[in-house]
Order: C-alpha cells, then sequence, then structure tokens
C-alpha cells in the first residue's frame, strides 16, 4: 500500500498543504498541492506583517488543508503528518506545527519536523532522479547560499550572503519602482529594459570564495532611483533590467567558485540544483545553465510551481524522511532560526 504524506508550509505569507504518494511518476506522486497567498492582507503595508501573516494562517489554514485532502484521502489514510517547523516567522510556525501535530496525535500517526529550506533543497528529487551528493545554489526572499548536499540531513556550507538575499533585494527595489510582483514584476519589466544603463558594482564578486553581499547594491540602486525622480516607464525598464543583470552577474561568478570548492566527490556526481524563489527567473537560470555546461556540471531546477513556497516540497520530504525511518516528538519547537549545516556535523570550513 501507498505511502501518504500531508504537509504544512506556514513559514512566511503562504498558507499551504499538499498531500504525496510514493508511488508512480511525480505526476502521480503529486496528489494535490494548494496554495493560498497572503498577498492581498499584506499589500498595503510594503513587506510581510508577521501578526497579520499569523491571523490569516488561522483563517485559511483548515480549508486549504480539506481542500488538499478533498477526493484525495481521508485523514486516516495519511500515514504521517509533516509541517514546517523552521526558519520562518514564528507566529506562523506555531499555527502550521500546532495543527499538524493536533492531526498527527488525533490519527495516532508519525509527527515529522520539516526544515523549510531542507524542504527546498530535496524538492528536485520529487520530479526528477536526483541522487546524492549534489551541489545546491538555495536563492530565495530569505537566503542565499551555496552548499553540498549529501543526504537528507547531511549538508555541507560552501559560502553564503553576508546581509540581504538577492530575492529581498529583488523585492525592495520592486517596490521603490512601484512594481507588482516583486523579482517576477522586476523580471517582467526587464525585458523591455536596457541593462547597461545604470551601472552599479557587484560587492565581492572579486573574492576566490562563495559568499555574496548584496546590501550595498541595493544601496547604490536606491540612490539612483531616488536621484532620477520622477521616474518614466523606460527608466523603470532600465533600472529592472540593470538590477537582474548585477544580481545575475553575482551569482553565475559565485557558482564558478562553487564548483571549484565542491568535494571529489560532489564533482563526480556532476550534478548542480539551483532551488527558492529566485530559481524561477529565466535570466538567472540561463546564466547558471552557462556556468554548468562550461564545467561539464548538469544543472536541475525544481518546475516553476515549486521554486516558491509550497507545501509539496514539505510532504516529499516528509515522505524521504519517514521513509528512512524519521519521526519527531509533538514537544519539538518551532525554530525562527535553523541553518541547514546544522542538521549534521558538517561544518563550514
Amino acid at each position: 500500500m501507498a505511502c501518504l504524506i500531508l504537509g504544512l508550509e506556514t513559514s512566511c505569507d503562504e498558507t499551504a498543504a499538499a498531500v504525496v504518494s510514493d508511488a508512480g511518476d511525480w505526476l502521480d506522486r503529486l496528489k494535490s498541492n494548494v496554495v493560498y497567498s497572503q498577498i492581498n492582507e499584506h499589500q498595503d503595508f510594503g513587506g510581510v506583517v508577521p501578526e497579520l501573516a499569523a491571523r490569516a494562517h488561522l483563517e485559511f489554514l483548515f480549508p486549504v488543508i480539506r481542500k488538499a485532502l478533498h477526493n484525495v484521502a481521508h485523514l486516516h489514510e495519511i500515514s504521517a503528518f509533516a509541517a514546517t517547523c523552521g526558519p520562518g516567522l514564528i507566529g506562523g510556525l506555531l499555527v502550521g506545527a500546532t495543527a499538524c501535530k493536533a492531526l498527527a496525535v488525533i490519527n495516532q500517526k508519525p509527527f515529522i519536523a520539516v526544515n523549510h529550506l531542507a524542504a527546498h533543497a530535496q524538492v528536485c528529487r520529487l520530479t526528477q532522479e536526483v541522487p546524492f551528493p549534489f551541489l545546491l545554489l538555495l536563492v530565495s526572499g530569505g537566503h542565499c547560499q551555496f552548499l553540498e548536499v549529501r543526504g537528507l540531513k547531511e549538508y555541507k556550507l560552501l559560502g553564503a550572503t553576508l546581509d540581504d538575499s538577492a530575492g529581498e533585494v529583488f523585492d525592495k527595489i520592486a517596490r521603490l519602482l512601484e512594481i507588482d510582483g516583486g523579482g517576477r514584476g522586476i523580471e517582467k519589466m526587464a525585458e523591455t529594459g536596457d541593462q547597461r544603463r545604470f551601472a552599479v558594482s557587484s560587492p565581492l564578486k572579486d573574492r576566490n570564495n562563495c559568499d555574496m553581499s548584496f546590501s550595498g547594491m541595493k544601496t547604490a540602486f536606491k540612490i539612483l532611483i531616488q536621484e532620477k525622480q520622477p521616474l518614466s516607464q523606460q527608466d523603470k525598464s532600465d533600472f529592472a533590467a540593470c538590477l537582474q543583470n548585477s544580481i545575475t552577474h553575482t551569482l553565475a561568478e559565485k557558482t564558478k567558485w562553487a564548483i571549484k570548492m565542491a568535494a571529489s566527490d560532489v564533482r563526480c556526481s556532476g550534478i548542480f540544483v539551483m532551488a527558492g524563489g529566485v530559481a524561477a527567473n529565466k535570466k538567472i537560470r540561463e546564466a547558471i545553465q552557462n556556468v554548468c555546461n562550461a564545467n561539464a556540471f548538469t544543472l536541475v531546477c525544481p518546475p516553476t510551481q515549486f521554486c516558491t513556497d509550497n507545501a509539496a516540497m514539505v510532504a516529499w520530504l516528509g515522505l524521504e524522511m519517514y521513509k528512512a525511518g524519521a519521526s519527531d516528538s509533538i514537544s519539538f519547537e518551532q525554530r525562527p532560526r535553523w541553518p541547514l549545516e546544522t542538521l549534521s556535523l558538517l561544518q563550514k570550513f
């Protein structure tokens, strides 16, 4: 009989539930994947308001769960219940994890605490055959780091942003330019922009390591935008194109170093995974693809629907952990900070 896992994701401003199975190809395995975006709740505030996010999770979580289970499975058929327990906003984590623990207790099934970053890192294995070990660029609104992924709980940090993430810069500059959709809006506007019009340097790009810094880039763009007021539509397109180009160049250069720094076993596997919300950006994918081609690595990116926050990635990692014999106590505490490298004894060198 196939295993069925219900996964819940409430770490930020998406309320999500999904059911996955271990039978069939990935389209068969993905039984449901429901995401409610709270964009309307936060759009007047210029960013996510943690208390509003937690309240919205309380309101929408169980309707989302019911929709994920509808015509898929009854609760008693679920083999285990998995929830994001960190990192993320503590209010949202409490809502999702508490609900998941209650469902596990009521149905007398295992509870599995999932690391949100690990879920992003491992979701590629839902849709493709990706063996361990592999190299990973995890790039999103809250994180930007290079890692060696050696197993479900084995990560070695190669380098990371020292300040802002790439996704955060996309989102903040999008708000300054009054472009809807954050990074996706920037990508759309950049299609008609001149990426050479505004010159902004990429900090640390010449350092021989995988560390990055985007704060100075963000500040430089803020100053240029303020000096250029009022902005025409072409100005906005040009700023969007230049920002996208600067971030793309930085990530591509640091990918070269990640491949150079990779241990021999990772180099032999020759797989480079890019995951997280920013991984959906086509220009960035193309640039990383070129670096991988030049270094005999195969680039693997999850389908776009699994790049942004979703519960399918949580359910999938929950399934892999369940089949490996893992389960967690219902006393497991949510963790606003939960670095991937702390899941194992492998540390940054």
